[in-house]
């Protein structure tokens, strides 16, 4: 297994190691550990794990979670993956390629379309599952001019920034 199955799973399926929208905390911690900062108030925690960050309502009962992100823009800055993931998964790369993520999303299956083409971030869409996949399209979205294309350890265009499951976010699936 590699960081883009891992990546793959999460806009296929909408779980991180089985656990997902409508999981309690303590589901949360049991899959994927207690190595997380969590930034409570009125009614809402925000957990954040380093590469995956979650969020969690208790609008309808207990705490429960109602939306997650994969950081994927993280992993340039320094290791920021869960234990267990690593685990599971292996090593994760410092970038993942869009085009890349694309594939494998396909080979399982499922299609990849536009959802929102404009702006520096352009957002696709997982219609099986709902999942929005962020891409960058402009690493140089100020124009300073000092982005350097040929550097490994930078955002380049068509690196994946970030993936985001929520029927909250994005509507009912």
């Amino acid at each position: 297994m590699s960081d883009l199955d891992f990546y793959a799973h999460v806009a296929t399926r909408c779980d991180v190691l089985g656990a997902g929208i409508g999981s309690g905390l303590a589901a949360w911690e049991a899959m994927v550990g207690s190595d997380y900062v969590d930034d409570a108030g009125d009614g809402l925690v925000r957990r954040d794990y380093g590469l995956v960050e979650l969020s969690f309502s208790d609008a309808d009962g207990p705490l429960s979670c109602f939306g997650i992100g994969v950081q994927v823009h993280r992993l340039v800055h320094g290791p920021c993956v869960p234990a267990p993931l690593e685990r599971e998964y292996g090593e994760f790369a410092p970038r993942a390629r869009f085009e890349e993520l694309r594939s494998v999303i396909l080979s399982l299956g499922c299609t990849v379309e536009p959802d929102d083409l404009s702006g520096d971030i352009h957002r696709y869409r997982v219609p099986e599952s709902d999942a929005r996949i962020l891409v960058i399209a402009d690493p140089d979205p100020h124009g300073d001019g000092d982005h350097d294309v040929d550097d490994p350890e930078i955002h380049q265009a068509g690196d994946v920034w970030a993936l985001s499951i929520s029927p909250a976010w994005w509507g009912p699936r």
